[in-house]
């Protein structure tokens, strides 16, 4: 049975969007869905103490952002970007639309649609999170999106440079420099100068997701997602440094960032946890690291392998970092994931900045029914179908007759009843049923 070494917050005691944020975001999505762009300015002038003449970048405006780049800054965005529109192009491609004759004179198909619209939210007040504009303009992109618009908040009172040359390389259609609340209202529900977009997809803070799920069903959105998650799962095949350094490197996100090592090791937990308390004296983003840890941090070991897949599908982590000897074996058992990370050459930060899959993942357990931001999420497969011969008509419709007369739908039955009179030239009485023909 599995030990905890160190337990974080107790379930009832973790942070929840509370009360507060409810209502506050409920009030300011009402005022800008009433008000529109005046709304949304006065918001950006108190929260961002940013009003400029257009929140819309203009061409001008993005070349002067790029220009702050040096030319291997803008080749690091441009290899990432290279492996995240790969990628996506290969997901896309195995996507197929179907056509196919079921039965006789009976048609059925798919078409995979991308969406008209797409608003995508590049978070930017902590961290200039540049890579969340590969993640969802690149991906909306590749899946077709003929409008794909982003807003990111300035970064210390201006254009954050490295967001907005993300943005420009990605292909964003239209740059805004807007964040927090009022960026997703304007961007789901538009004012007299941004249209309204069908899909709001990239992460955010308690805000931020708080209207995305306020406004879920007036758009789409791509997942509910909260403070990041990690949970390192290795054994002696390696060492308590790089378990450490995996587990501090995402707690960085914030104060809030569960961080979890899952281990069959004693041996192995104890020296990552006085690891962990070493590389807190010396790391940068130490204050916000040392919080999540202290708060949110865990170490579980157990007896086996196999308990530690049971254990980690009941965690459903965001990001799943296995360092074991099998690394496949959790591949091919664990089913509650949002990324896994295979081997000890991989990492977490290769998925959130350059390797090419997605870095929006599903959080709070959400890995258990959805999986995370990728190409199909900005398409609708929708279906269609034709009937091409009488006969085929006729027959199909005769049992739908009957199954509508079971439910008592008269309407409905008479839709098919008519084909059954005019293409199976049947005697069917209005509002009646078609019985079998005998024989």
């Amino acid at each position: 049975m599995a030990i905890w070494l160190k337990r974080g917050a107790k379930a009832d005691e973790k942070k929840a969007i509370d009360a507060s944020v409810r209502e506050t975001v409920e009030r300011t999505l009402a005022d800008i869905a009433a008000r529109g762009d005046a709304a949304v300015r006065e918001l950006s002038q108190k929260f961002d103490n940013w009003s400029p003449e257009s929140f819309l970048l203009s061409e001008k405006e993005k070349q002067a952002c790029l220009d702050q780049l040096t030319a291997q800054d803008l080749k690091d965005i441009e290899f990432a970007q290279k492996q995240v529109r790969n990628f996506a192009q290969i997901q896309r491609d195995s996507m197929k639309d179907v056509e196919v004759e079921t039965m006789p004179g009976v048609i059925l198909g798919h078409k995979n649609l991308p969406m008209n619209a797409a608003g995508c939210y590049v978070p930017g007040g902590k961290y200039p999170l540049l890579a969340s504009a590969h993640m969802s303009v690149i991906t909306a992109k590749v899946a077709g999106v003929p409008r794909v618009i982003s807003c990111a908040p300035p970064f210390q009172g201006k254009p954050a440079p490295a967001i907005v040359a993300a943005q420009v390389m990605a292909g964003a259609d239209e740059i805004y420099v807007l964040g927090g609340i009022q960026a997703v209202g304007a961007m789901a529900l538009g004012t007299q100068s941004i249209s309204p977009v069908d899909i709001l997809v990239g992460p955010g803070n308690a805000f931020v997701a708080e209207a995305k799920r306020q406004l879920y069903g007036k758009v789409g959105i791509d997942l509910f997602a909260g403070p990041t998650e990690t949970l390192v799962i290795a054994d002696e095949s390696v060492d308590g440094e790089l378990c450490a350094t995996d587990i501090l490197g995402q707690a960085e996100h914030g104060p809030d960032s569960p961080a979890i090592l899952l281990t069959t090791s004693e041996k192995l937990a104890r020296e990552t946890m006085a690891e962990i308390e070493r590389l807190l004296l010396i790391l940068p983003t130490a204050p916000h690291a040392r919080r999540a840890w202290e708060d949110y941090g865990e170490v579980i070991v157990a007896e086996s392998d196999e308990e530690m897949v049971r254990i980690a599908d009941e965690i459903a982590s965001e990001h799943v970092q296995v360092m074991t000897q099998d690394p496949d074996y959790f591949l091919d058992n664990m089913t509650n994931y949002g990324a896994l990370f295979l081997g000890p050459r991989t990492n977490v930060s290769y998925g959130d900045k350059v390797i090419g899959t997605n870095h929006t993942l599903p959080t709070g357990k959400a890995a258990r029914y959805t999986g995370g931001l990728w190409v199909g999420k900005f398409l609708k497969t929708c279906t269609y179908q034709k009937v091409t011969t009488d006969a085929a008509s006729a027959m199909v419709g005769e049992y739908c007759s009957r199954l509508c007369d079971l439910e008592g739908f008269a309407g409905h039955g008479e839709q098919a009843n008519i084909r059954v009179r005019r293409y199976g030239n049947r005697d069917v009485p209005y509002a009646g049923r078609a019985e079998p023909v005998v024989a």
